[in-house]
């Protein structure tokens, strides 16, 4: 058994140090991994000289494999225990079942499927690499397994649920848009103190039903979570709201008859319905404090960065 106060740092690269040629082959493959979607960025972003057979872009797919994998091979030390200690983190995530080695490959793939049919497949990478602001405190805020919460969320549920024959598959979006009535039509936007980024809990937020945009997208995340609804944050330019998760363009058509027909044919009369397609294909409903439907227009609809919770 190896002793915490024996490991010095000649000690720990002989823990990890792998044999030829596996090291190689390693770097190798996580080279082909970074080529991929680096290619697809340059692919899209430098100029096509439209050579025979496309050997302007084999050249240059050959050159960024070749360019990263001198990289690689330069820090190969670093690389190789980077690798392995995210390896375990993933194999822990896989046991305890968090982010795991199928989340990351789904992960992958999607991303790289998205990045194919975007014009600005950079955008992609930076948006996903882009700090979501307060992330700690807004997940710790988001109480939704809190008593207070849920019943909060039955009461909304009971006063402004209408009952839809045939569509019991959506029942649970029905019932978060109830939620959504009952949040927007009694909210009151107050502003955070001057200089400070003030973070309130979803509990602290139903006293009065008052806040700024975070407050209430938490308030909104825990509310309909408590029911088993799958919601995000969206983070934009000096702004936060929630979305919720509608399913694929079927689903959407569906949602969108419900809506105008049945929940909220005044307020979205002759009006569109927003909301944002994720790099997976899914559908994501606005539910912002300024909608006065679900789907509302949005405040902002670039998005910087978007926090999940399912």
């Amino acid at each position: 058994m190896i002793k915490l106060n024996n490991l010095t740092y000649p000690r720990l690269k002989e823990i990890f140090r792998i044999k030829s040629p596996w090291d190689l082959i390693i770097i190798f493959i996580l080279n082909v991994l970074l080529t991929i979607p680096v290619f697809i960025i340059a692919h899209n972003n430098f100029i096509t000289l439209d050579w025979a057979h496309n050997v302007d872009r084999i050249i240059l797919f050959i050159l960024i494999l070749v360019i990263i994998q001198l990289i690689l091979r330069a820090m190969r030390r670093v690389t190789l225990i980077s690798i392995i200690l995210y390896l375990i983190l993933l194999l822990f995530g896989t046991l305890s079942g968090e982010y795991g080695f199928q989340n990351i490959f789904e992960d992958y793939r999607s991303m790289m499927y998205t990045m194919e049919e975007n014009p600005y497949p950079q955008d992609i990478i930076i948006s996903k690499l882009m700090p979501f602001p307060n992330k700690s405190k807004i997940i710790d805020a988001v109480e939704y397994q809190n008593p207070k919460v849920r019943d909060f969320a039955l009461m909304a549920i009971n006063k402004n649920l209408k009952k839809i024959r045939g569509y019991n598959n959506y029942f649970t979006i029905i019932q978060s848009f109830a939620i959504f009535k009952e949040i927007n039509s009694n909210w009151h936007y107050v502003s955070d103190p001057k200089g400070h980024d003030y973070i309130a809990k979803a509990t602290e937020s139903l006293k009065y039903l008052s806040g700024d945009c975070d407050d209430h997208s938490i308030l909104m995340v825990a509310c309909i979570k408590s029911i088993g609804g799958t919601m995000r944050l969206i983070h934009t330019k000096g702004h936060i709201y929630p979305e919720i998760y509608i399913g694929n363009e079927r689903d959407l058509e569906r949602i969108n008859y419900i809506i105008k027909k049945y929940l909220f044919p005044t307020e979205s009369n002759h009006k569109p319905i927003h909301y944002h397609i994720d790099e997976r294909g899914s559908i994501w409903l606005n539910l912002d404090y300024t909608a006065k439907y679900p789907g509302g227009p949005f405040m902002n609809e670039e998005i910087l960065g978007a926090l999940t919770f399912d």
